[in-house]
């Protein structure tokens, strides 16, 4: 088996080098996460009339609550 590894510098314990290791490994193959297609937006968001105010409706002493909070 021919070492791919080496430490050239410093004296590093096992348990460094194997966290070196799992991290030079992990780097080199990505997990395989299944690619799922973007939820579609909606629309409504973009609708200007969105903000505008719901229309008043008229009837006995309307004009008493519209100027309630």
């Amino acid at each position: 088996m021919t070492a791919h590894l080496r430490i050239v510098r410093g004296d590093a314990t096992p348990e460094e080098i194997a966290a070196l290791t799992t991290v030079l490994v992990a780097r080199q193959n990505p997990p395989a996460v299944p690619e799922t297609p973007p939820a579609p937006r909606s629309q409504t968001w973009r609708n200007p009339a969105r903000g505008m105010r719901k229309p008043v409706a008229p009837g006995k002493s309307a004009w008493r609550m519209s100027a309630l909070p």
